[in-house]
C-alpha cells in the first residue's frame, strides 16, 4: 500500500516557500521521489512532542476555534450557512449525550481501534483528533470514510451513514460533507507518512493496512484531496499544531 501512495505523490516538488513553514524544514526531502521521499518526510515529522489525551481539551481551543470563538465541529458546521447548533469550549464537553447538539468530544478521525486502542502517540495526535458532536461521532463509530448513496442516517449538517458506493468496497461507511473531505484526506496522508514503518502491530481496517490506505481508499482520498483544496482553516490548524507537537502535515504545506 505504501508504493501506491507514492505513485500518487511521487513527484511532490518542495521548491515553493510558504511563510508558515520554517526555513529548511523540508530541505532533506528536496529532489526525492518514491519511497525515498516518503521516508524522508517520515524522518522530518516523526518523534513529535505528544500531548496527553486529557490535554487535548485545552489544545483544541487553539487548533479548532471558529472566528466567533465557538468549537469548529466538522460534523455539524455548515460553511457559508447557519449551523444547526454550536458548542462552547469546556462548557459543552461530553459527557453523556442522547441526541445531536448535546456536547462535543474528541473524535479520532483515524479510529483508535485501527491502531490498537489508547496507544501513544497516535491516540493523542492532534492532526487526526478533531472536536465533533458526540452523538454524530457515535454514529460514525469506527466505520471507514466513503461515499453514500442511500443513507441509513443523516446528520443535521448532511453527514451520512450508509453503504459505500465508491468502487472497491461496499460496506458501511461515513461520509462527511464536501467541504471537509479534503481535510480528512490530508489527515490520512499524514498518518500514512508519520507512522510509516511504525505500524507493524496495528490491527488495520477495511480502509487501511496499518497506516497505509488500501487501494480503493487511496483512490477515494486522492479524489477528495483534489476536489476540496487546502483551506485557510487547515493552514491555521497546521500552524497551531506545529506549536504544540513540533511537527507539520506536509500535505497541507505542499498539496502539490
Amino acid at each position: 500500500m505504501k508504493n501506491t501512495l507514492l505513485l500518487v505523490f511521487g513527484f511532490l516538488a518542495f521548491q515553493m516557500v510558504y511563510p508558515q513553514v520554517p526555513p529548511g524544514y523540508y530541505s532533506s526531502a528536496a529532489g526525492l521521489a518514491g519511497e525515498e521521499l516518503q521516508e524522508a518526510l517520515h524522518d522530518i515529522i516523526k518523534g513529535h512532542n505528544s500531548p496527553t489525551y486529557s490535554q487535548l481539551w485545552n489544545h483544541l481551543e487553539s487548533t479548532d476555534k471558529k472566528s466567533n470563538g465557538k468549537v469548529w465541529d466538522i460534523y455539524s458546521d455548515v460553511p457559508g450557512g447557519t449551523p444547526p447548533y454550536e458548542f462552547t469550549f469546556y462548557i459543552d464537553q461530553c459527557g453523556n449525550y442522547s441526541s445531536e447538539g448535546d456536547c462535543y468530544n474528541r473524535e479520532h478521525s483515524f479510529p483508535k481501534s485501527w491502531f490498537g486502542g489508547n496507544v501513544y502517540p497516535m491516540y493523542a495526535d492532534l492532526y487526526q483528533v478533531y472536536p465533533t458532536d458526540g452523538y454524530v461521532n457515535g454514529k460514525r463509530a469506527n466505520y471507514p470514510y466513503g461515499e453514500v448513496g442511500s443513507a441509513s442516517w443523516t446528520s443535521l449538517n448532511g453527514s451520512k451513514l450508509g453503504s459505500n458506493t465508491f468502487p472497491g468496497y461496499s460496506g458501511t461507511v461515513f461520509e462527511p460533507i464536501d467541504e471537509y473531505k479534503g481535510d480528512l484526506a490530508r489527515t490520512y496522508f499524514y498518518m500514512a507518512t508519520r507512522y510509516l514503518g511504525e505500524d507493524s502491530n496495528w490491527p488495520g481496517s477495511p480502509m487501511v493496512n496499518g497506516s497505509q490506505p488500501l487501494d480503493w481508499a487511496l483512490n477515494l482520498l486522492y479524489d477528495w484531496h483534489q476536489q476540496d483544496p487546502v483551506s485557510q482553516k487547515e493552514i491555521d490548524r497546521n500552524n497551531a499544531i506545529y506549536l504544540i507537537q513540533d511537527n507539520r502535515n506536509p500535505f497541507i504545506d505542499h498539496p502539490e
